[in-house]
């Protein structure tokens, strides 16, 4: 690959919401199920994770590295649980911090965001 590919292009956010580079893309912002629980949350980004890798030709396996971000810290073991669930042993590096989401829906809106490092082997 002799170019970065730039997907899901947000003009208004400045960002691109998937990047694929060499043999990693790269996935930010993953959220859903906003203003839901945060085992809802956590389940909604991993659906909209899932959504992401599916038009790279990738599923949630592939994963190798997650940076999560939570509004409540004390939320960890339900992301676990999911986590659990959802990869079923193959569980990729992970990185969780808590912190103040600047985003429309207030306290009672988003808890759960994920950005993610997938691996995709050149054939």
């Amino acid at each position: 690959m002799s170019e970065i590919v730039r997907l899901d292009v947000n003009e208004e956010y400045a960002y691109s919401g998937i990047v694929e580079a060499g043999d990693f893309i790269f996935l930010s912002f993953c959220v859903g199920n906003v203003g839901g629980s945060p085992a809802e949350q956590v389940e909604g980004a991993l659906n909209d994770m899932s959504q992401r890798l599916q038009q790279v030709n990738l599923q949630l396996d592939a994963v190798a590295k997650v940076d999560i971000l939570l509004r409540d810290v004390w939320d960890i073991p339900v992301m676990e649980e999911v986590f659990k669930r959802r990869f079923k042993g193959k569980y990729p590096a992970r990185k969780t911090i808590s912190t103040e989401f600047a985003h429309v829906g207030g306290p009672d809106g988003l808890k759960v965001q994920i950005d993610a490092v997938a691996y995709k082997p050149r054939k």
